[in-house]
């Protein structure tokens, strides 16, 4: 039998009381007085906080929209068809926040940061709050370096910077995505993070973006968040603000990133969805009054950091899918006036084959020069211009009026400039291949090329330029952001790149 000193259990009784912390855990407790359409009324919350998460049975999360008299308006993150009228719903006192860092780099996961790729849980130990307030004005700075997409007609006409908001914008089917995804594949080797938010897109147009960043090798630096039709309209709601969250982690440490919302305008059609279910008075279009706050406050977020506070940099490219061309539509012109741009995309050219059909006299860059490497500002400073007078020129000529030589001349040359601004799908371009190319087509060494024959002459140079014309380029590549780069045919590398030129034009065949 073993025996006990008295001292020994009272030192342990003292030990035990001293190390005894008096935890009362207190949380409001409600219950659900309707459910359905992934909105829930619930009754009992009367400390609930705006934004706050709730659980319901099942581990089902939600979130308090709507604070009101003898109730509370709560959108369900989840199955809301596992919820049932008189469920018990818990307040946690804490706000939505979704996993950051490392672990979701090349990830595919939904709103809430849980993986829907099948690749295991995503071990990260960090969060961040979904909604965040956008840095200040005084915690900023002017956007000043290039965002390269890699597609000629972009870098050269709208040049996107670190820290913009360039919209994407035209009807269903004319290219916004696959501008937004080539943006992505060409940041490779640039250190910049990539978040690409699909909002109520099929579950079988995410999968072919997925599998096209897959294989340019592009997953290995982009998380993909995806809400899709499918989707109820919460998480839709939720996705560009989760997403976001996940890219400022790396911005506030310093590091770049850019964020695609494909799309916008579902995203504003599932906030209507949730206001009208809370009974929330429709104004324009049906939408709530607050749309307009939705959109800026989750755009106000991409933002190019002081110096100070790291220098990092959040760029956006939200699109927005207009109906037969009606950019002046509520959402369209709420989202082109938060924005710092736009990039319009036209049907009837992509219908006649020029990709990206990219309307020059629409986009526009507010940013502009300042996102532009130095040589590239120089080459393609007059090209909009350019192809404005050449648009006009060719309507003229429609006409069956005989022009005069020079006219006939800048027809022809916008014929080939058309032609050189095409580019495939997938297939971005490195900056240096872009300013030689269109430096060739503004300068005329392109005139006597058939305008059928341009596309094969690009793709023949690149080559070429890459190879025999090495040593040119690679001048071109160190005087990138030298501001007397390509502006006169005095200067050194430009002489080096019209040698270039003209030596593969002795060698080229139609």
């Amino acid at each position: 039998m073993v025996k006990f000193n008295a001292d020994e259990i009272a030192s342990v009784i003292t030990k035990e009381i001293e190390q005894f912390e008096s935890q009362v855990d207190v949380r409001e407790v409600g219950t659900v007085l309707e459910v359905g359409d992934g909105i829930a009324r619930v009754h009992g919350l009367t400390n609930v906080a705006a934004g706050e998460m709730v659980e319901f049975p099942g581990d089902v999360i939600g979130l308090a929209f709507n604070l009101e008299e003898t109730s509370v308006g709560v959108i369900i993150l989840g199955d809301y068809l596992k919820i049932q009228e008189g469920d018990e719903v818990k307040a946690l006192g804490k706000l939505l926040s979704v996993p950051v860092g490392d672990a979701v780099v090349g990830r595919v996961l939904d709103p809430l940061g849980v993986p829907v790729d099948g690749k295991g849980p995503v071990n990260s130990t960090e969060t961040r709050f979904v909604e965040m307030i956008a840095a200040g004005v005084s915690e900023r700075k002017p956007v000043h370096e290039p965002m390269q997409t890699g597609i000629k007609a972009v870098d050269a006409m709208t040049p996107i910077g670190r820290g913009q908001r360039e919209l994407i914008i035209g009807d269903r089917k004319t290219g916004k995505t696959a501008i937004a995804v080539d943006a992505i594949i060409n940041q490779k080797s640039t250190g910049v993070k990539c978040f690409y938010i699909a909002i109520g897109q099929k579950d079988g147009a995410v999968a072919g973006v997925i599998q096209a960043l897959e294989e340019a090798g592009a997953m290995d630096y982009t998380t993909v968040i995806v809400a899709g039709a499918s989707a109820p309209s919460p998480m839709q709601y939720v996705a560009p603000y989760a997403g976001t969250a996940m890219a400022e982690h790396f911005m506030y440490k310093g590091e770049h990133c850019l964020v695609v919302y494909d799309d916008l305008s579902k995203q504003a059609v599932a906030y209507r969805e949730l206001s009208l279910l809370m009974r929330r008075p429709p104004g324009r279009e049906a939408f709530p009054g607050d749309v307009f706050y939705c959109h800026s406050r989750l755009l106000e977020r991409s933002v190019k950091l002081s110096d100070e506070l790291g220098a990092g940099s959040i760029t956006s490219l939200p699109i927005i899918e207009t109906q037969e061309g009606e950019v002046s539509a509520y959402i369209p012109t709420n989202v082109i006036s938060i924005t710092d741009g736009q990039i319009y995309l036209q049907p009837d050219l992509f219908f006649a084959g020029i990709r990206p059909a990219m309307n020059a006299g629409i986009s526009v860059s507010r940013v502009g020069g300042a996102a532009q490497v130095k040589a590239m500002k120089n080459v393609a400073g007059g090209l909009r211009l350019q192809l404005a007078a050449f648009r006009e020129l060719e309507a003229f000529a429609q006409l069956g009026t005989e022009l005069d030589p020079v006219a006939q001349r800048d027809l022809d040359r916008g014929y080939r400039m058309v032609e050189l601004l095409k580019q495939g799908q997938y297939r971005p371009f490195s900056v240096a291949d872009q300013i030689a190319s269109i430096y060739a087509g503004t300068e005329g060494y392109l005139d006597k090329v058939p305008v059928e024959a341009v596309q094969k002459w690009e793709l023949e140079f690149v080559e070429f330029f890459a190879t025999k014309g090495k040593d040119a380029r690679e001048k071109l590549i160190a005087n990138l952001d030298n501001g007397k780069a390509m502006k006169s045919k005095d200067d050194e590398t430009t002489k080096a790149v019209i040698e270039a030129i003209l030596e593969f034009n002795k060698s080229f065949k139609p």
